[in-house]
C-alpha cells in the first residue's frame, strides 16, 4: 500500500539545500541575525515580484494582519467584514485591535465572500474588510474593489494562501491598502519556522508598519508610537529568497495537478470540484479541496489507502467557541456552513509523482464506484 502525505515537506528541499546552508553559514559568521542584509534583500525582491512599493517581512500572518489593521486605522467601535470560511488568525487580529467582526457567507466558486451578503452587511460602522484569497483561488476583485470604493471601506487583503495567484495579470495582495502573507512552513511559499510579509503601495501606511514590528521605535530607544516585536530574523530570510526563485515554477506544477485533478473526477457521484480558473484567474491551488455529503467515510477509506487528507477549516469563524464566548452572536450562513462540514484537501504540492496522483485519483473513483 502507497502512503501519500497531504504534505510533505522532506521534498524539494534538496534543490535548495546548498543556497540555505551557504546562507546560514554568513549569517553565522556575521552573527547579525536581525535586521540584516537577506531580510532587506528579500523584502526588496517581495515588493519586485508583487509589483508593490514597499514590502515588511514579519513573524507571522498573524502580526502581519494585526499590523495592517492597526496601519489604516481601525479601532474600538468599527466594524470590520470577513468571509467565515477564514482561519482563526481574521477573526484575533479584528479582536485584539478592538473591532468587531461581521462575518460573510461565501461563494463556492471562488471561496471568497458571497457579493450580495458582503453588500447587505455594510453599515455606517463598517470600515474595513478583510478579504481572504482561500486555497489559492483570487477573489472576484472587480466586483469587491467596486463595494470598496463606492462605500468607503478599506480592503485588506489576506493572501497567505495565494502566493502568485494573479487576477487579470496583477498578483493578489496588491489590490489593497495592505496586503498580508503568511509564510509559515506549509504555505506555497514557505519558511522552515513561522514567517509573514506585509505590503503596501501607500507611504504612510508603510513608516506605521515599517516600525509597529520594532515596539514603535523609529529611533533606537525612542518609541513614537505602541508596537510589539514582530520581526523576521535572518535565517528565515534566507530561506525564503532561495524558495522565491521556483515559487512559479512550482505553482505552475500545482496548476498541472489540479487540472488532472479535475478532469479525471469529474462527474463522479455527489463529489464537488472547485472549478477551473477562467482565462483572467490563476490560481495556485494551496489546497485542492473536493467535497461530499459522506465525506467521513471518503476520508477514512482514504485513509486505509494510505493517502492522508485534511480540514480547512471545519468549523466556521461564527461557530468557533472563542468567538461566541466574546460576542454571543448568532449567523446564518448557509454555504459556509454546508461547505464546511463537506469539503476536504487531497495532497497536491509539486513533487508528487505522476503515479501518486494517479493513485490518488483512482482510489477516489473506487469509493464512489
Amino acid at each position: 500500500m502507497k502512503k501519500i502525505p497531504l504534505l510533505d515537506l522532506r521534498r524539494g528541499f534538496q534543490e535548495i539545500e546548498e543556497d540555505i546552508f551557504r546562507g546560514f553559514k554568513e549569517v553565522f559568521r556575521s552573527m547579525r541575525v536581525l535586521n540584516g542584509p537577506n531580510v532587506e534583500a528579500l523584502e526588496r525582491e517581495w515588493a519586485e515580484y508583487l509589483g508593490v512599493k514597499y514590502a515588511f517581512g514579519c513573524s507571522c500572518g498573524t502580526s502581519a494582519l494585526i499590523m495592517a489593521l492597526i496601519a489604516v486605522g481601525i479601532k474600538r467601535g468599527d466594524e470590520v467584514l470577513v468571509q467565515a470560511n477564514a482561519f482563526i488568525a481574521d477573526f484575533e487580529a479584528i479582536y485584539f485591535v478592538g473591532a468587531e467582526p461581521i462575518f460573510l457567507d461565501i461563494d463556492p466558486t471562488n471561496f471568497g465572500p458571497d457579493l450580495d451578503d458582503l453588500k447587505h452587511k455594510i453599515t455606517p460602522q463598517t470600515k474595513a474588510l478583510i478579504l481572504v484569497h482561500m486555497y489559492g483561488y483570487p477573489c472576484e476583485m472587480d466586483d469587491i474593489l467596486e463595494v470598496c470604493q463606492k462605500h468607503n471601506i478599506i480592503l485588506i487583503e489576506d493572501a497567505s494562501h495565494a502566493h502568485g495567484a494573479e487576477y487579470k495579470g496583477k498578483k493578489v495582495g496588491s489590490f489593497g491598502k495592505v496586503g498580508c502573507f503568511s509564510c509559515g512552513p506549509v504555505k506555497n511559499f514557505n519558511a522552515i519556522g513561522d514567517a509573514g510579509m506585509v505590503v503596501t503601495n501607500d507611504e504612510k501606511i508603510a513608516f506605521k508598519l515599517r516600525y509597529l514590528r520594532v515596539h514603535g521605535q523609529v529611533e533606537k530607544n525612542h518609541s513614537h508610537f505602541p508596537g510589539f516585536n514582530s520581526r523576521l530574523d535572518e535565517l528565515q530570510a534566507v530561506i525564503l529568497r532561495a524558495r522565491l526563485k521556483s515559487l512559479d515554477q512550482k505553482n505552475e506544477k500545482r496548476r498541472e495537478i489540479a487540472q488532472y485533478y479535475t478532469e479525471n473526477l469529474r462527474g463522479i457521484g455527489d463529489l464537488y470540484l472547485p472549478p477551473l480558473d477562467p482565462p483572467y484567474r490563476k490560481s495556485v491551488y494551496h489546497r485542492y479541496m473536493i467535497g461530499s455529503s459522506q465525506r467521513e467515510k471518503l476520508v477514512n477509506f482514504l485513509r486505509e489507502k494510505g493517502i492522508e487528507t485534511g480540514y480547512y477549516y471545519p468549523i466556521p469563524l461564527h461557530q468557533q467557541k472563542a468567538y461566541l464566548d466574546l460576542f454571543n452572536k448568532r449567523w446564518h450562513l448557509p454555504t459556509a456552513e454546508k461547505l464546511s462540514k463537506e469539503l476536504l484537501a487531497i495532497p497536491i504540492y509539486p513533487e508528487l509523482t505522476s503515479e501518486e496522483i494517479e493513485y490518488i485519483v483512482s482510489t477516489i473513483r473506487e469509493f464512489f464506484n
